[in-house]
């Protein structure tokens, strides 16, 4: 492996290292679909991310050519890392990025729930969606969502009991935000906390594998569902975000996409666990019992006696 990374070193243009020691590669925790690996030489770190094109081809991720473009777009908004090469044939036709090591604190769950946290991490959120090169593709939950229920019918993949009993619900949700579209941006669509780094000075944002254009408050309501928010939470980070423009329905619709994350991340875990574990960038990784845990938070919330009244206030604002 240390070779190739030279190779890939050289084909960037970075100097060699000066002492002659060569590379040392460690994998980074965290990848759950692709593998990433901390490159140091000559004093100097940089991050490998080698992309599995099993992964999207699963629905797991975005197109990888897309994966490439939209990281790129996000290194130029100054949020995402710096793309130092594209490599189109690291290994095994696998295409690999080599990018800028953000050398700052990986976030945690317990770092994002900070009241002091979250104004910045909404911050790294608008300078995302500020990003002056649109992304080229859509995301949309709810087609994602329709794509892995067929995914696992289709293979007769396991499921949490009753998960298709609440589908016409989430109908009900995305026809309450078509009623009032807000403007698609660039959104990361996968922000669990460890995608989000304090560099001090402000907060960056890594793996683009599900990026693309999409309703900024889903960024928000993902964010909350892979933090676990409350509604105080959830609230907060919207205040954040929205500032002067922040109204009852935009809370609302916060609320609303943290369940549809859940819901639907329920489904990619499953599939995950069915088609693609015994290879996975992870293999202690229990993709099962994180479906199961997304499946308890979506309940929660789809049992709630206030989800109606969510829903009217996202379908009144138009």
């Amino acid at each position: 492996m240390a070779a190739a990374i030279e190779e890939v070193l050289a084909r960037a243009g970075l100097p060699p290292d000066p002492s002659g020691a060569g590379v040392t590669c460690t994998t980074l925790k965290g990848g759950l679909s692709h593998r990433v690996i901390r490159v140091d030489t000559g004093g100097r770190r940089y991050v490998l991310r080698i992309l599995d094109p099993a992964v999207s081809e699963a629905g797991l991720g975005v197109p990888l050519r897309q994966e490439i473009d939209n990281t790129v777009r996000a290194a130029r908004a100054g949020v995402g890392p710096r793309v130092l090469a594209v490599v189109d044939d690291y290994a095994d036709g696998r295409p690999a990025l080599l990018l800028e090591f953000v050398d700052g604190r990986t976030l945690g769950r317990d770092d994002v729930r900070d009241p002091g946290m979250i104004p910045r991490v909404a911050a790294a959120c608008r300078r995302l969606h500020a990003a002056p090169d649109p992304f080229g593709n859509r995301f949309s939950i709810f087609r994602k969502q329709d794509e892995l229920v067929a995914l696992c019918r289709r293979h007769g993949l396991r499921v949490p009991d009753g998960y298709a009993d609440h589908l016409p619900v989430m109908a009900g949700i995305e026809r309450a935000m078509d009623a009032a579209p807000l403007p698609l941006v660039p959104c990361h669509n996968d922000l669990l906390p460890e995608n989000l780094i304090d560099e001090g000075a402000a907060v960056r944002i890594v793996d683009y594998q599900l990026s693309g254009m999409n309703d900024p408050a889903f960024e928000l309501g993902n964010i909350a569902a892979e933090a676990d928010f409350d509604p105080d939470r959830a609230a907060a980070l919207a205040a954040a975000y929205f500032g002067a423009d922040l109204t009852e329905a935009l809370v609302a619709r916060v609320r609303l996409y943290l369940l549809a994350s859940n819901y639907t991340w329920t489904l990619w875990f499953s599939v995950h666990h069915g088609l693609l574990a015994a290879d996975a960038a992870d293999a202690e990784f229990d993709y099962w019992a994180e479906a199961a845990d997304k499946w308890g938070q979506a309940l929660r919330d789809l049992t709630d006696p206030g989800l109606g009244r969510l829903i009217d206030t996202v379908r009144a604002a138009r």
